[in-house]
């Protein structure tokens, strides 16, 4: 029932994209001192949800909903050549954990928004929150 909700889509796809920068995150930590690794990194959330290539739905009546602007489409991942060690090492610790912490609040983000759309739902419907 929740899958058709853009709301939802959109806090779902937040969050698999939290996940999977944040497995690239700690492998990019694991790496920091194998001798000619590339830091690597994913588009931003923004790039990686995209309007999506499918025919739009057919609306009926003026008061159906359009197809969605935007889906997930998957996020590419980035190589980083900047900063490389004299050992061909391109990971900066300090970036790394830069971007842990701006994981953190994009997932804080993404079940904020998932909450919200909840409790949306649920006065809705009449219930309380």
């Amino acid at each position: 029932m929740f899958q058709k909700i853009e709301v939802m889509q959109m806090a779902r796809a937040m969050g698999h994209h939290v996940a999977q920068r944040q497995n690239i995150v700690a492998r990019n930590i694991a790496n920091a001192d194998t001798p000619g690794y590339k830091a690597q990194d994913l588009q931003s959330f923004e790039q990686s949800y995209q309007r999506d290539s499918f025919a739009p739905m057919r609306t009926t009546n003026a008061r159906h909903f359009d197809t969605p602007d935007r889906s997930l489409i998957g996020a590419r991942v980035v190589t980083n050549e900047t900063g490389v060690s004299p050992n061909g090492n391109s990971v900066s610790i300090e970036d790394e954990m830069l971007k842990a912490a701006e994981l953190k609040r994009s997932h804080d983000l993404s079940l904020g928004i998932y909450r919200s759309a909840m409790d949306l739902m649920r006065t809705s419907i009449g219930r309380r929150a």
